[in-house]
């Protein structure tokens, strides 16, 4: 469990290359549980980062050194928040509901996708950003064309979360509550709003004070969404096309509320979300 240690007493070495993020991320896939939350969201990652690097060498972007230092610093923030909780620290606001409802049953894989691109997105995208910008001496401004083409790989990767994980039309009571929530966030509309903050933040950056309570209510209106993302729509059970069992006689084999916080969720749509390419030796 996450002691009350912040992710600041923990040290990540921050990836160099975008072939080590890809690496990294191969990594935590192999060490999670396939139905674990944090896995869902890795995996997604994952292949968002591999679309990245595809893109990196063909011309895509407009400053492909850029946007791979970008990648690495990026990753960097979600990786030092995996090492938090796996050090028994908290990691970062932004990130403490993905972790802290990572094993709960009653959640939707496709929620923690959404909370996992909600934190990474929203949080520590436009950290990231001005890091890198500081880092080139350049303004938010010169790499602004080739942030927003991004927008096109996350739109093609959230179109196939979307087929992978949505229940299909036999099961109305989980397909719509979900479809409702991918209304109410989407990653476009999320990268737009980290733009503003990286504006913002670029601002204040000769206001240090001014830049950390920025920064601090950032984190904290970003996990507040997250919380939000991860509420339980419907018993997970009935995601998984149970309900229908057995109607009209009472459901003896159901666990008592106390043990449903604890149980390991059925992995049978977190196993819909296709896996990443050129996949380890050992086939996880």
């Amino acid at each position: 469990m996450p002691g009350t240690a912040t992710a600041r007493t923990v040290t990540v070495r921050t990836p160099v290359t975008v072939e080590e993020v890809v690496g990294r991320l191969r990594e935590i896939a192999a060490a999670l549980p396939l139905a674990d939350g944090v896995a869902v969201f890795n995996r997604l990652y994952l292949t968002v980062t591999e679309a990245v690097r595809d893109r990196l060498a063909g011309g895509y972007f407009a400053d492909p050194p850029a946007m791979a230092e970008l990648d690495a610093v990026f990753a960097g923030r979600y990786l030092l928040a995996v090492a938090a909780d796996a050090a028994g620290q908290e990691p970062p606001a932004c990130w403490r509901p993905l972790f802290a409802l990572r094993a709960h049953p009653g959640v939707h894989p496709l929620q923690f996708a959404l909370a996992g691109m909600n934190a990474h997105i929203q949080h520590d995208l436009p950290l990231a950003v001005v890091e890198l910008c500081r880092h080139r001496g350049c303004e938010p401004a010169e790499v602004e064309q080739d942030y927003h083409r991004i927008n096109g790989v996350l739109a093609e990767v959230e179109s196939v979360v979307r087929e992978q994980l949505l229940p299909g039309p036999e099961l109305p009571q989980c397909a719509e509550p979900l479809t409702h929530l991918l209304g109410a966030w989407s990653v476009e509309a999320a990268r737009e709003g980290a733009w503003s903050a990286v504006q913002a933040l670029w601002e204040l950056r000769r206001l240090p004070a001014a830049a950390r309570a920025f920064t601090a209510a950032l984190d904290g209106s970003v996990g507040l969404l997250g919380h939000a993302l991860l509420l339980p729509l419907v018993p997970y059970d009935d995601c998984e096309g149970r309900t229908g069992q057995n109607e009209g006689a009472p459901d003896t084999a159901a666990p008592d509320t106390a043990a449903s916080d604890t149980a390991t969720p059925d992995t049978t749509a977190a196993a819909r979300l296709p896996e990443a390419r050129n996949r380890t030796a050992g086939g996880r």
